[in-house]
């Protein structure tokens, strides 16, 4: 096994991917001072902006986890940018996290830059795997409000979500062995599809507080979200997450997280009696 490379490793999922790899990664990051504690790791420096010091970062990698970038109006052309510098430098297989349904029509806004993506790694020269991605379910409950409501205009469409602990998993079995992986998408989702109102039963029994999902209509879910004093094209993706569900283009249930890991996915009901979370 070469040298791998993990991205992102001060965020969730690639500290995560860190954290459980093995070996003697190296780690890229912007701050060094929150590097994930990793023996045997190394940690390289640089932003996906920094062509120069991504190319410097990512030279002797055999292997690279490109964690998709923060949720920016650059964030197509920083992908790029990173894309271009691991070709540069010589890595030969890059694994992306890229998203459930990415598409240039997707319901979801941003799936369309994993799309932009997904694309110009294609045509990269680089050998690829992409890892799309459902809802992360860690982060289902962060969407209940204070008074236990769910808003979203997703009507009572379904989403499969995924647990972020699965996806790393998926990840690290790419990573550790990425020659029968070339040229594969694998949709990462979890064992069932969930309205948002099968969700808000599911946490009400978890945490023992009243939760239920109301349906807005889209007017009423901009309404609620401009107090955000969000940019437009935040909104709108904000947004979308939940037409993309009313869409049906996230419920599709797959078997690629046991097909890569070796275990079943995880359930929303057991991910929360586990206790995890966003960090």
């Amino acid at each position: 096994m070469g040298l791998i490379v993990v991205s992102g490793a001060t965020g969730r999922l690639g500290g995560r991917v860190a954290r459980r790899l093995g070996g003697e990664p190296r780690l890229l990051v912007r701050d060094p001072a929150r590097a994930p504690q990793v023996p045997g790791a190394s940690i390289a420096v640089a932003s996906y902006g920094d062509r120069t010091a991504l190319r410097e970062a990512l030279r002797g990698a055999e292997t690279v986890l490109m964690v998709s970038a923060a949720e920016t109006p650059e964030r197509v052309a920083q992908h790029r940018n990173f894309v271009d510098a691991a070709a540069a430098a010589g890595v030969r297989h890059l694994v992306y996290t890229s998203f459930a349904g990415a598409s240039p029509h997707a319901t979801f806004t941003l799936a369309r830059d994993h799309w932009a993506t997904e694309q110009h790694i294609r045509d990269s020269g680089l050998a690829w795997t992409f890892l799309r991605d459902n809802l992360y379910a860690d982060f289902l409950p962060f969407l209940v409000g204070e008074d236990g409501v769910i808003r979203g205009p997703a009507a009572d469409g379904r989403a499969a979500v995924v647990a972020q602990d699965d996806i790393a998993d998926a990840a690290i079995a790419v990573l550790r062995a990425p020659g029968p992986h070339a040229g594969r998408t694998y949709d990462l989702t979890g064992p069932e599809a969930l309205t948002l109102a099968d969700a808000a039963a599911i946490i009400a029994r978890a945490t023992g507080r009243e939760v239920r999902y109301h349906p807005e209509t889209l007017d009423e879910a901009y309404a609620s979200r401009r107090q955000y004093d969000a940019p437009d094209w935040q909104l709108d993706a904000w947004v979308s997450t939940y037409t993309a569900i009313a869409a049906g283009e996230l419920a599709t249930v797959t078997a690629d997280v046991a097909h890569l890991t070796g275990h079943a996915a995880t359930a929303l009901a057991d991910l929360l009696r586990r206790g995890s979370g966003p960090a």
